[in-house]
C-alpha cells in the first residue's frame, strides 16, 4: 500500500529565539521515535521552525501500522495431555487464561522438545486514529523549565499553542491535542501576506506559506539566506563582518520573512571603548557589527527585518535611531565613571553582598589580595602588580556602565585603570580576570591576569565549599564548575607549579579569618580536591583520554595539575609498550595478593635471608636497584623514563608468578614474599595505580 505525506505544525506564540533549533530538533527526534515505537513506517522526516510555529513532514508514511504476531507459550506436550490423550489441569489453566480453546492451538518443536503454543496476528491501526496520541506525546517530551498555561487550562508548553494543523495526504487528520481541535489551516506572517491558508494536501508544505503567507518556514534555508545577504553587503561595502553563528542563529530564529539591510551610528560613538559599541550592537539590538580590513569597528552596522516594507529608508532610520539613542545613554554612563578614580568605589564594596554567609564584595576583595599575593610568589608574577590589580578588581561592578550592561564587568575596569594611570599589566589583568568565561574561550595572557583569575575562582569555590553549597544536578548559580574548569586551564595551559591542595589552605585560612563562625564545613579541602579532581578528569575525557587512564593516575592524587598531566602522558606511552599488557596483568594480581591477605604489613624491608629461590632473588634484586636508580627520575618527574625502566621487570615478574608460591606456610617467609610484592607496586604506585588499567585484548 502507497505512502502518504503527514504534515504537522503546531503554531505558537513566539518562541524562544535561543532555543528555537534545540525545540525543534527535539519534536523531531520525538515524533521519530514515536513512529518507530507505534510501528509506522516512512521515508524520511523533514523538520521545519520559525518564531511561531514548529513542524513535521513526513514522506511516505504508512497509513498502517505493521501487522505483528503474538505468540505465547504453553506447557510442554508431555505437560499437557495425559497418557489418554485428555488436557490436564495444567494445560486447561493455561488455555482459560489466555481465553483460547485447544483448536487455536499449535505444537511448537525445538530441539529441547515440543510445547503448546498460540499464535495470533495482531492488524496494524490507521494511522490516523494513533496520530493525535503521537503529537500529543511528543509535545509533552519536550521538557523546559519555564513552560507556561493558557487560557483556563491546566495544559503547559513552551510558548501558548494557538493552532495544530494535522494533514494526512489529502484528508484532515481530526483529534484533540493539548486541548486544541486539529484542524488544516495553517497561518502566515504577522504583517505581510495571506493570514489563514487552508491546505488541500500535506505536500502543499512549506511552499504554500512562502507563496502566500510570506512565511520561509525551513530554518536552515532562512539561515542560509540571512548569511549570504549578510556577507554581500559586508563586501559592497568594504568591510568585514563576523557572522558568529550564535547571533545568526538567534536572528534566524527571530524572523520568518528575512530583509538584511545596513545603517549608520554616529562616528563620535566610536571614542567608547569598542566592547561596549559590540555588545549593545551584537546582543542588545541583534545587530551585525562591520570592522574594516584591519579589524577596526566602522560606523556601519547590518539588520535583519522581519517585514519587507513599502519604505525600507524608514526602516533603516528607525533602527539607527535605536542604536544611537542607546550609545547615547552608554556613553552618558562612561563619561560619568570616568569623573572619579576607579579606587574611588571601593568603599562602595562594602554595601554589595557577595554572598549573605561570606560577606561583602569588599570583604571578598580583601582575600583575593592575600591570595593574589600567595599565588604570586608560587608562579614568579609581579607581586606588587598582581596585589594591586586584585584591590581594583570589582570596583568596576559598581560602575553605572557594569550596572546597566552587566557583561561589561572586568572590560570596563581595564578601560578606568588606563584612564587612571594604572600599569597596562594591572590593567590588563583586570580585563582578563573572568577568562575563560567558556570552554573555547583563551585563557588570560599575562602572569598577573593568571594570579587574579585563579585567586578569584579559588575564593568563590572555597567559599561555597566551606558553608556546604555544592554544585548539584544543573544547579550551580555561581557557576562554580565552569570556575574550577578555568581554575585547571589556566594552570595547565601555562605550566604553573600550583598545588591545589596549598592554595586551597590558603584560601581557607583567610575565610577563617574573616568568618570563622560562619564556616560549617569541616572538610573543605578534601572536598575541594574530590571536586577538582573530577573536573580534571571530564577536562581529559573531553580531550580523547580513557576512564581508565585518568583513573590510575587519579587514585595517587597527584596534587599539583602539571604533574597529573605529565602522568597522564607517561601512562599513555606505557600502554604502547609491548610489555605493558603482562605488566597490568602483573599489577592486578599483585594488588589481589595485597588486598586478600588483609595483613598490615610491617614497615621494613625486604628480609633477603628469608628468599630461598632464585626467582624472588632475583626480582628482590632488580627492586632494590631500581629504588635507588629511579629516585632522580622521580625528583625529575620523569614518569616516562620511569615506565620504560619498569617495563624491563616484565620477565622477572613473569617468571616469579611461573615459579613461586606466595601462600607458603611457612608465615615469615609469606609476609617477606607480601613485603616483597608491596615494594613492587609501591615502584609503580609512584607513577599511577597501573592494576586500574584495562587489560588489551
Amino acid at each position: 500500500m502507497n505512502g502518504k505525506t503527514l504534515l504537522i505544525e503546531i503554531g505558537t506564540e513566539e518562541l524562544p529565539p535561543k532555543k528555537l533549533r534545540v525545540l525543534a530538533q527535539l519534536f523531531y527526534d520525538n515524533i521519530i521515535n514515536e513512529f518507530n515505537n507505534f510501528r509506522f513506517t516512512f521515508e524520511t522526516v523533514f523538520w521545519f521552525a520559525s518564531p511561531r510555529r514548529l513542524a513535521i513532514k513526513t514522506i511516505n508514511l504508512q497509513p498502517y501500522q505493521l501487522d505483528i504476531v503474538i505468540e505465547k507459550r504453553g506447557p510442554t506436550l508431555i505437560d499437557a495431555f495425559d497418557i489418554k490423550g485428555n488436557l490436564t489441569q495444567v494445560a486447561m489453566k493455561w488455555l482459560k487464561n489466555n481465553n483460547i480453546v485447544i483448536d487455536q492451538v499449535a505444537t511448537l518443536h525445538t530441539i529441547k522438545g515440543k510445547w503448546l503454543i498460540y499464535r495470533k496476528v495482531l492488524k496494524g491501526e490507521k494511522v490516523q486514529l494513533l496520530l493525535p496520541l503521537i503529537i500529543e506525546k511528543s509535545l509533552k517530551n519536550i521538557s523546559s523549565p519555564k513552560s507556561m498555561k493558557w487560557g483556563e487550562s491546566s495544559i503547559k508548553f513552551i510558548r501558548p499553542i494557538r493552532n495544530i494543523t494535522v494533514v494526512f495526504g489529502n484528508k484532515l487528520v481530526p483529534g484533540i491535542i493539548l486541548g486544541i481541535k486539529t484542524t488544516r489551516i495553517v497561518y502566515g506572517h504577522r504583517f505581510m501576506g495571506k493570514s489563514k491558508i487552508t491546505l488541500a494536501n500535506a505536500d502543499q508544505y512549506p511552499q504554500i506559506i512562502l507563496d502566500l503567507g510570506k512565511v520561509i518556514a525551513d530554518h536552515k534555508e532562512r539561515k542560509k539566506i540571512i548569511k549570504n545577504n549578510i556577507e554581500l553587503i559586508a563586501y559592497k561595502l568594504g568591510g568585514q563582518v563576523d557572522t558568529n553563528d550564535d547571533l545568526l542563529e538567534e536572528v534566524t530564529s527571530l524572523v520568518e520573512w528575512p530583509v538584511v539591510l545596513y545603517a549608520n551610528f554616529e562616528k563620535f560613538f566610536l571614542d567608547l571603548p569598542k566592547e561596549i559599541l559590540i555588545h549593545i550592537m551584537k546582543h542588545v539590538q541583534k545587530y551585525f557589527p562591520l570592522y574594516d580590513s584591519q579589524g577596526i569597528l566602522l560606523s556601519k552596522f547590518i539588520f535583519v527585518s522581519n517585514i519587507e516594507s513599502n519604505d525600507m529608508n524608514s526602516v533603516i532610520i528607525g533602527n539607527e535611531k535605536i542604536l544611537n539613542s542607546r550609545l547615547v545613554d552608554a556613553k552618558f554612563f562612561f563619561d560619568h565613571d570616568r569623573k572619579k578614580w576607579l579606587e574611588d568605589n571601593l568603599v562602595f564594596l562594602d554595601k554589595v553582598i557577595f554572598h549573605r554567609q561570606l560577606g561583602s564584595l569588599k570583604d571578598k576583595t580583601k582575600r583575593v589580595v592575600n591570595l593574589c599575593k600567595f599565588i604570586a610568589v608560587k608562579i614568579g608574577a609581579d607581586i606588587k602588580n598582581s596585589m594591586r590589580a586584585a584591590l581594583l578588581s570589582k570596583c568596576d561592578l559598581v560602575s553605572s556602565i557594569v550596572f546597566e550592561f552587566t557583561e561589561m564587568q572586568g572590560i570596563m575596569g581595564m578601560y578606568y585603570a588606563r584612564y587612571n594611570g594604572e600599569t597596562e599589566d594591572v590593567a590588563l589583568a583586570l580585563g582578563e580576570q573572568y577568562k575563560p568565561c567558556n570552554s573555547t574561550d583563551v585563557i588570560p595572557s599575562s602572569l598577573i591576569g593568571c594570579t587574579l583569575a585563579i585567586s578569584d575562582k579559588i575564593d568563590t569555590l572555597i567559599g561555597m565549599f566551606s558553608i556546604n553549597q555544592f554544585p548539584k544536578g544543573s544547579a550551580d548559580p555561581l557557576a562554580l564548575r565552569r570556575a574550577a574548569f578555568g581554575i585547571l586551564r589556566i594552570i595547565l595551559e601555562r605550566q604553573l607549579p600550583l598545588s591545589l591542595h596549598d592554595i586551597a589552605e590558603a584560601a581557607v585560612v583567610l575565610y577563617k579569618d574573616q568568618f570563622k563562625d560562619q564556616l560549617t564545613n569541616s572538610n573543605t579541602v578534601s572536598d575541594f580536591l574530590n571536586f577538582m579532581f573530577s573536573r580534571l578528569q571530564k577536562l581529559y575525557l573531553r580531550d580523547g583520554y580513557s576512564v581508565d587512564i585518568c583513573q590510575a593516575v587519579l587514585s595517587v592524587r597527584p596534587l599539583y595539575p602539571i604533574d597529573f598531566d605529565l602522568r597522564i602522558k607517561a601512562l599513555t606511552y606505557f600502554l604502547s609498550l609491548k610489555e605493558s599488557n603482562s605488566l597490568i596483568i602483573a599489577n592486578k594480581r599483585v594488588a589481589n595478593f595485597l588486598i586478600k591477605s588483609k595483613r598490615k604489613l610491617p614497615d621494613s624491608d625486604i628480609n633477603l635471608s628469608l628468599l630461598n629461590q632464585e626467582e624472588e632473588i632475583v626480582l628482590a634484586n632488580n627492586i632494590l636497584t631500581l629504588t635507588v636508580k629511579l629516585e632522580p627520575y622521580f625528583n625529575q618527574y620523569l614518569y616516562k623514563e620511569i615506565l620504560i625502566e619498569l617495563s624491563k621487570l616484565k620477565n622477572v615478574i613473569d617468571k616469579f608468578f611461573n615459579k613461586v608460591i606466595i601462600n607458603t606456610s611457612n608465615m615469615n617467609i609469606y609476609v617477606n614474599r607480601l613485603i616483597l610484592l608491596s615494594k613492587l607496586r609501591f615502584l609503580f604506585l609512584k607513577v599511577a595505580d597501573i592494576s586500574l588499567l584495562k587489560n588489551k585484548n
